[in-house]
């Protein structure tokens, strides 16, 4: 699935959708190019974490952030699929939607991804829920960790496990 939602409706190609890798949790069921989505091709991604960065001394300080508990997280998100006029192919997309951080994660950066609770799940696939549970994550349920800026290079070595290894924040150089 290609990240980055691209409506049903798109009538352009696909490398003409402007960015939609996040949609936010306070516009979704309005916004044109969620509102379709949100009322009917709903999805959750899970994950075992995800990375913010924190401006640290003028670089970038990548964290890591995962359940407490380390269980799976279950972050709300959109899907769509349309063919593309270009190539004729049917590519099926999706994004992840966000909300303001909660207090444990704001000084890291001021959004996070809406974390649904098992309780919720049902209601959010069938589209019983609403906006009501685009909410942040309770404090507790997180926990985080600087990481190594390697984090920061793509496409050397992205499924490396060491990093989400602890560091030192604002440490240099490379495992």
């Amino acid at each position: 699935m290609r990240w980055g939602l691209i409506p049903g409706w798109w009538k352009k190609t696909a490398k003409e959708v402007p960015s939609t890798f996040n949609a936010r949790a306070e516009t979704v069921a309005e916004k044109p190019m969620f509102r379709s989505a949100f009322k009917r091709t709903r999805c959750i991604v899970p994950a075992s974490g995800y990375y913010e960065w924190r401006t640290i001394d003028k670089t970038k300080q990548p964290y890591f952030i995962s359940a407490a508990d380390g269980a799976v997280l279950s972050i709300a998100g959109l899907w769509d699929e349309l063919k593309d006029p270009e190539s004729g192919e049917t590519i099926a997309s999706g994004t992840l939607i966000v909300t303001a951080a909660n207090d444990f994660t704001r000084a890291i950066h001021d959004r996070m991804p809406v974390l649904l609770g098992q309780q919720d799940h049902e209601a959010w696939l069938t589209g019983k829920a609403g906006v009501e549970v685009l909410r942040p994550a309770p404090n507790d349920l997180l926990r985080m960790w600087p990481v190594w800026k390697r984090v920061n290079v793509s496409g050397r070595g992205d499924d490396d496990p060491s990093l989400i290894e602890p560091v030192e924040a604002n440490a240099t150089g490379y495992p």
